[in-house]
């Protein structure tokens, strides 16, 4: 959520007039009115590298969710239920008769007799260590520059991808282990890239490259989903993450010799592009404040309150204003970020984007396999074809946004509420549509597309609210926020994995109904 009038937090000090410089009107003082271009420009390059990055990690993170239909046993592993075999759809319903049995292995290829709850913990492991780097991975990025978390994360989750068949044989304990380990090296990437988009993109450019570089995941899932179909059903399940694993290795090794951290350091970026990266994002401020409001009630609570100057000085200093100490290195104004009501709408807003998300992400092979029986290459084009439409509409989404501010037709604020208010609301209607779609594939594979399609817009809102906020620390508050935002992808694949166990037809409306009440919850904390 960004500020009232585009206020940055890490903008000057308010004076007693109460008078400081939008964001977008100080840009126009600093930057050279010429523009270097974007085409192979070094800022661009960056975002594409970003992007193959993100796809690789979503491949990486995805892949289990359709390989775990070709990996279980279908005949050993769903119990038998006489509560929920009047709610499965039958199978004649889209004319096949290979759902919800186990796809055919090539000879020698192992299969696991799991049932649905252990199913469930396997799809959720990823996220329990993805919950715990995000903060640490976001201030280490910060400080040391972003480039190597990112490249780092991004070749440890592959080379642990790698060992996936050797876990998966030693017993699930071990695999889950070994997905939350991958979890705990994917962790830093998100906060690494915020990070370097702080030093990289100029302010009316950011909503364009982040979208592009960040939309990377949903064209990895597009992408990865089909293609782990495929590979499961001709090659077996085992090859599945050979590739992908040898994906991330190869991506990792062409990105520590093509990027650096900084404009400042890049070897091959033209002086005029260097030049307008720095002059528009500006000097580093040495000084962060809280969201304006804020400050501005307790400054003039201070006024009132001259009788007692010791509590004055202590108000103003603690809760408006936390200066980085020269000498003591880079720190972190936990105070002033913890009493953020902005970052407390993102944290919200992004866990309501996520619930639904990860549920999908995690559980929709799932869901197109037990409940609605498709076989498995249907399943893994099916399951992919929301995340298509998707990726293009928070390209898309990034441009306009951009459009929007470059013009100055709408504020940083005005811009960042209805970019997030349009990805949330409208794809949690399609949601409920979902629950009541019954057992007709056409309409639930369609309102799922188009739930996750109009979802792609809140990549232009809340996604990038962090650097609105405050640039400098943009990789400690997509930690913050996204360690938060991680908590659906724990629970959501672990309460799917239960109410499947029990009701194999319900439980999507359920899951949709919880995620369309956050997402309506939701709406009224960010519009404020």
């Amino acid at each position: 959520m960004a500020l009232q009038n585009g206020y940055s937090i890490n903008s000057t000090p308010l004076d007693e007039s109460g008078e400081t410089t939008p964001l977008l009107k100080k840009q126009v003082v600093d930057v050279d009115d010429s523009v270097p271009p974007q085409c192979c420009s070094a800022r661009y390059n960056l975002a594409i590298m970003m992007f193959f990055g993100f796809s690789v990690v979503y491949g990486l993170r995805v892949n289990l969710s359709v390989a775990m239909v070709a990996m279980v046993n279908g005949t050993n592993s769903q119990p038998t239920l006489n509560s929920s075999v009047g709610h499965e759809c039958p199978v004649s319903s889209h004319g096949n008769n290979n759902g919800s049995q186990t796809p055919d292995q090539p000879d020698g290829i192992p299969q696991y007799s799991w049932d649905s709850p252990t199913q469930g913990l396997l799809l959720g492991a990823f996220f329990f260590g993805y919950l715990v780097t995000q903060i640490p991975g976001g201030y280490l990025a910060g400080h040391f520059g972003g480039s190597i978390f990112l490249g780092g994360g991004v070749l440890g989750t592959a080379a642990l991808t790698l060992l996936t068949p050797l876990a998966a044989q030693l017993g699930p304990y071990w695999l889950f282990g070994l997905r939350a380990l991958e979890g705990f090296g994917e962790g830093v990437t998100f906060p690494a890239m915020m990070a370097m988009w702080a030093r990289w993109a100029p302010p009316l450019e950011r909503s364009r490259l982040i979208s592009l570089s960040g939309s990377g995941a949903n064209f990895g899932a597009f992408v990865a989903l089909p293609l782990t179909g495929f590979i499961c059903h001709s090659l077996g399940w085992p090859t599945v993450f050979y590739m992908c694993g040898g994906a991330g290795c190869v991506w990792a090794v062409f990105w520590f010799i093509l990027v650096s951290d900084q404009p400042g350091t890049h070897p091959r970026i033209s002086t005029r592009e260097k030049h307008y990266i720095i002059n528009s994002i500006g000097k580093d401020v040495t000084t962060i404040y809280l969201w304006y409001p804020l400050c501005h009630y307790i400054k003039h609570l201070s006024i009132t309150l001259q009788s007692i100057p010791f509590l004055s000085l202590s108000l103003s200093l603690s809760l408006c204003l936390l200066t980085q100490g020269g000498g003591h290195g880079w720190s972190v104004p936990l105070l002033p970020m913890v009493l953020s009501v902005p970052l407390w709408a993102i944290i919200v807003s992004q866990m309501c984007a996520n619930w639904g998300y990860y549920t999908l992400l995690t559980s929709l092979p799932t869901y197109m396999d037990t409940v609605l029986h498709f076989d498995l290459r249907q399943n893994a084009f099916l399951s992919a074809l929301p995340y298509l439409g998707g990726w293009a509409f928070s390209v898309i989404s990034g441009v306009v946004a951009d459009s929007l501010l470059e013009k100055e037709l709408l504020s940083v604020t005005a811009v960042r509420k209805i970019f997030t208010i349009t990805g949330l609301l409208l794809p949690a209607a399609f949601l409920v549509a979902v629950g009541f779609s019954g057992c007709s594939g056409v309409l639930a594979v369609t309102f799922l597309t188009l739930s996750t399609t109009v979802g792609g817009t809140s990549a232009a809102g809340v996604f990038i609210n962090q650097i609105d906020i405050a640039p400098r620390y943009a990789g400690v508050l997509l930690g913050i926020t996204n360690t938060f935002a991680t908590i659906p992808g724990v629970v959501a694949p672990i309460i799917t994995g239960y109410l499947t166990k029990d009701v194999r037809f319900s439980f999507s409306l359920i899951i949709k109904l919880i995620h369309s009440e956050t997402a309506f919850q939701n709406y009224s904390i960010y519009l404020i």
